[in-house]
């Protein structure tokens, strides 16, 4: 197994949690730069064409998307490390619809972190800001709310595909700023899931 990475990024987390916990540690790595723009080198594009992290390879098969690469190992590993699929279709359905809806979340968080990046600097204006502070913090409640009717995991007690997903984002939201005391049940699921050996792997 190969994985080319870049710190920072949720995607690329999510397939190295779920190598710790598949137990497939001592796999072929490499940490690259962003700003140095080595996500755009022939390693990578020749992995991944669209020359984006993570680029991940295991034997033949190139899976360069996170969830993609999660499922495939999954499914591959099943008797190997943590079960992350629940047994109860109750269970499954729960993690299936928190773990898509992550995508959402990841992506709101992006707008508001990347807007002076991707915005010339003449086209950049304060509604346009407060609208995606807005539609991030519309999205953060529902969050909140969906925590506060568990523990600490997304679907249920035990932690699950969905949870791989959803770490890595609300991870780097706190590392932005985000209020504990504000979100009480994001902070609580994020500082009880911090010390998961495979998260601190």
């Amino acid at each position: 197994m190969t994985l080319l990475w870049g710190s920072g990024s949720p995607p690329c987390w999510r397939v190295q949690l779920m190598l710790e916990e598949k137990q497939l540690q001592g796999y072929n790595q490499k940490r690259l730069c962003f700003y140095k723009m080595e996500h755009k080198s022939q390693e990578v594009l020749d992995m991944n064409p669209r020359g984006q992290l993570p680029a991940f390879k295991c034997g033949n098969d190139i899976l360069n998307e996170s969830y993609a690469a999660c499922f495939f190992l999954e499914n591959q590993y099943k008797s190997q490390g943590n079960k992350l699929i629940p047994d109860s279709p109750e269970a499954q359905a729960l993690m299936y619809q928190r773990m898509f809806e992550v995508l959402t979340l990841g992506q709101k968080m992006l707008d508001l972190v990347t807007y002076n990046f991707k915005v010339p600097e003449g086209e950049r204006h304060d509604s346009a800001v407060q609208r995606i502070k807005e539609a991030l913090t519309t999205e953060l409640k529902l969050w909140e709310g969906y925590l506060n009717k568990t523990d600490c995991c997304l679907a249920g007690k035990e932690f699950t595909l969905a949870d791989v997903a959803f770490y890595p984002v609300i991870a780097v939201i706190f590392r932005f700023g985000l209020s504990s005391e504000r979100y009480p049940a994001l902070a609580k699921s994020y500082n009880s899931l911090k010390d998961r050996p495979s998260i601190k792997a």
